[in-house]
């Protein structure tokens, strides 16, 4: 049996002396899709920035892709191909949508890729409307294209693990589903993907496997579509007047 893409063992993670993870274990395959759902106030994004190195974290296994990244700044951590689209998805909003693109090329450039400007082809293939509107400042975008860029300048970094915060907020249902239609297309193109998400029903449809996050710890895990038939997680996250 393979190792798996990321292994983490007791992760604590927090802000100063506010430990907001207490001691969280979990692993993610290769190309597949783990989901971490929970309420606003869980700890999900604090996992997301320890992983990347954005928040002081201690574990006693953080191993990525077969190295230990434990010790590893955030630029090395990119380098050995995570990537993370943040909540806000933090575009250069006064750049043009193709800029925005190409400064995603980072890993491969620095990695020798003659070629690295090849994966606008492929993004472009991916997100049609961003062909469409290469040339547009990403400030004037609207909230679906905007997520769609963040994606796809992630992507230029060709990762092995894309690691998304709550990609639906904030989105209109019809947005939603094309964004979790990538999501699940992504999976068989090879890409390992970890799924912050608010929106528990549409995250355990495309998941493989999923974790319940509360107040820091994991209170449920399991394959996603056996959690998503649990009755406590049927009645406090995909109750009848829940959309998704």
């Amino acid at each position: 049996m393979s190792a798996p893409l990321l292994e983490v063992r007791d992760l604590h993670a927090g802000y100063g002396r506010a430990e907001v993870l207490h001691g969280l274990s979990f692993t993610a395959a290769e190309k597949s899709v783990v989901t971490v759902i929970g309420p606003n106030g869980a700890g999900k994004s604090t996992l997301l920035g320890a992983l990347m190195g954005l928040i002081p974290s201690r574990s006693s296994a953080l191993r990525f892709a077969g190295e230990d990244i434990a010790r590893m700044t955030l630029e090395e951590r990119v380098m050995a191909g995570l990537a993370l689209v943040p909540e806000k998805r933090e575009l250069f909003g006064s750049m043009t949508v193709e800029d925005n693109l190409l400064l995603g090329g980072w890993r491969p450039r620095k990695l020798g890729d003659r070629r690295w400007r090849d994966g606008l082809d492929s993004v472009y293939t991916r997100f049609p409307r961003l062909k469409e509107r290469r040339l547009q400042q990403a400030g004037t975008l609207s909230g679906g294209e905007r997520q769609m860029l963040a994606l796809g300048r992630a992507l230029m970094g060709r990762p092995k693990l894309l690691m998304l915060d709550e990609p639906s907020l904030g989105l209109a249902p019809l947005i939603v589903r094309e964004i979790f239609a990538i999501v699940d297309d992504l999976r068989t193109s090879g890409v390992g993907i970890l799924l912050v998400e608010q929106n528990a029903r549409a995250a355990l449809r495309v998941a493989d496997h999923g974790h319940v996050l509360e107040t820091g710890e994991f209170g449920l895990s399991g394959a996603a579509d056996q959690l998503a038939a649990d009755p406590r997680v049927i009645e406090t996250y995909l109750g009848a007047g829940r959309k998704g």
